[in-house]
């Protein structure tokens, strides 16, 4: 036999086929273990062990000093970890680390688990900006202009309020809706509030700690979740939070606009329901604002009527947010809901009325709203959810005391509305001489202003632009309309009563700063007076159904023209 015939054959490096195919016993599978080079008689001990153990080892050390883990806490028997700076030169015993946890690569376990509601929410808070140093805050419904009326007040009275004070009366448990007592005071304010025009029953008030809560509480009690309410829009963005974040229900814009001067149509909620009922989403009711914030209209009689007939028609409630009842200061009538449904024959079981003290009293810090239902059912059920968030007994028995002074109650809602009324022509008038025009408004502490004269594409990416401008180079900070859900890019939300009369030569000075930038990056901005005739050309353009994006240069040329001729 020759050398040639007793040379091994190699191993055959082709894998095996998973068809069976061909090369049957001629491919061999390898063998992938620490051990390969040994078993299969190659590399010898060195390559085939002990390299890559050592690799192993390594890597396990790698993990081990590049793992982030929270320090511990100390121990109550004095026990540390070695090396810590706790245990360095104490006589406390210090224990070792186990051998398992250096050489373990599972570690110790992912951050702590937070809820898809939890984390939602705290996006959502973590998106709303602050004022800051030196910034002007307009975003907030605020009123400070009748601040010093009321702290005259308490400081006047304070011996007054405090007598009644015993720990009986504030210390021990009270019902959670609210002191009957407080609830008969509010009452006769908010009939004072209207001037007279209805009186309110205390036994349909249910006191909560904020209008937040009263909104949150009837979305619970109409609503289940993956309903739907019907809300105008522009509208306070604070509903996103009060009726979706908690109780799972949705909101369905209905888009309101400015050639309506964005008064609500029955023709445009009845498209929305219609088509939610398409979507298969069930509609539970209507949420207004009367006065309307942002835009300060209000509601005329036939108007809530007119609500009432489609609340009938299609079997849903009405939740009508009154808070700004007593800040109404443009001369026209404000309509309660509960004044229909004294003079009217309603269907007042689907009438529901939210309202706060926290506005029209100048007393945001006191978190003091209600509901003011007809529906007893509903009463019943909100009694039991403030349990959850009743107001203090201590802010009751204040309030007690405030509000039965009826000749400061008389002369604190005519001097407001007085307040309220100058810092808004004020204001208006200030917006006006730098070209920028505002809806008429005839309640509450916002301007509703148009600027789209000064976005550089006429988009809610162009509005965005013009509000961090506003808070980087001016130094206000206010509301984009989008974040109103209005339909139409360049209005934006200005809280006038946020501010104090020396600060109207300020804010001109910011706005007219942001407004000359503005016209220097686009020359054809120039003549301000044009542009709600350009808006309205460039939206006939469109075609008249919503915001046309980033409008090109070409037909913003073709509408100046227009307006020109």
């Amino acid at each position: 036999m020759t050398q040639q015939a007793h040379k091994p054959k190699p191993i055959s490096k082709t894998p095996s086929g998973g068809g069976g195919g061909g090369g049957g016993g001629k491919a061999a599978m390898r063998i992938i273990v620490p051990l390969q080079g040994v078993v299969q008689g190659r590399g010898g001990l060195v390559l085939g062990s002990v390299i890559p153990c050592a690799l192993f080892y390594f890597l396990q050390l790698y993990l081990k000093r590049n793992r982030t883990s929270p320090p511990s806490p100390p121990s109550e028997h004095g026990v540390v970890e070695v090396g810590s700076e706790e245990g360095a030169g104490s006589g406390l015993l210090q224990r070792t680390v186990s051998t398992r946890s250096l050489m373990s690569p599972r570690g110790s376990g992912g951050p702590a688990h937070v809820s898809i509601r939890g984390g939602s929410v705290a996006k959502a808070a973590e998106e709303g900006g602050s004022g800051g140093d030196g910034v002007l805050e307009m975003g907030l419904d605020e009123n400070k202009l009748s601040y010093a009326l009321v702290g005259d007040w308490m400081q006047e009275n304070a011996m007054l309020w405090a007598e009644g004070w015993n720990m009986t009366g504030i210390a021990t448990y009270q019902p959670s809706d609210g002191l009957m007592q407080l609830k008969v005071a509010v009452a006769e304010f908010m009939s004072e509030a209207v001037e007279r025009a209805v009186s309110f029953n205390p036994s349909q008030i249910v006191l909560t700690s904020g209008a937040s809560s009263a909104i949150e509480m009837l979305s619970f009690c109409l609503a289940d979740p993956g309903n739907a309410f019907l809300v105008p829009s522009p509208y306070n963005p604070g509903f996103d939070r009060d009726v979706k974040w908690r109780t799972g229900v949705e909101i369905i814009p209905v888009p309101c606009r400015s050639a309506d001067n964005f008064n609500v149509s029955i023709t445009a909620l009845d498209r929305a329901f219609n088509q939610a009922k398409k979507r298969g989403q069930k509609v539970r009711g209507v949420i207004i604002s009367n006065p309307s914030n942002p835009i300060g209209n209000l509601f005329t009689r036939e108007a809530l009527l007119d609500l009432v007939d489609f609340a009938r028609d299609k079997n849903i409630h009405i939740i009508s947010n009154e808070i700004f009842a007593g800040s109404s200061y443009g001369g026209e009538e404000f309509v309660s809901f509960a004044e229909l449904a004294e003079s009217v024959d309603i269907d007042c079981d689907r009438v529901h009325i939210v309202y706060d003290l926290s506005n029209d009293l100048c007393l945001p810090g006191f978190r003091t709203g209600l509901i003011y239902s007809f529906n007893k059912h509903v009463v019943a059920a909100a009694r039991k959810l403030t349990r959850f968030s009743s107001v203090s007994a201590p802010t009751q028995r204040i309030l007690v005391s405030l509000l039965s002074d009826a000749k400061f109650i008389e002369n604190y809602i005519k001097t407001n509305r007085e307040k309220l009324r100058r810092a808004s022509a004020l204001f208006v008038a200030v917006l006006e001489e730098l070209g920028i025009e505002c809806m008429k408004s005839r309640g509450g502490f916002c301007c509703w202003a148009d600027m789209s004269c000064l976005i550089r594409s006429y988009s809610e990416k162009g509005e965005l632009e013009l509000g961090d401008k506003l808070l980087s180079v001016g130094k206000v900070n206010v509301t984009p309309g989008s974040l109103c859900h209005c339909i139409e890019p360049g209005w934006f939300r200005f809280c006038f009563a946020a501010l104090s009369e020396d600060d109207f030569p300020v804010i001109m000075d910011r706005l007219r700063k942001v407004t000359e930038t503005c016209k220097l990056r686009h020359g054809w901005l120039m003549d301000l007076r044009l542009q709600p005739m350009i808006r309205k050309t460039m939206t006939i353009f469109s075609g008249g159904y919503g915001p046309m994006g980033v409008v090109p240069w070409r037909t913003r040329n073709l509408a100046l023209k227009c307006c020109n001729a």
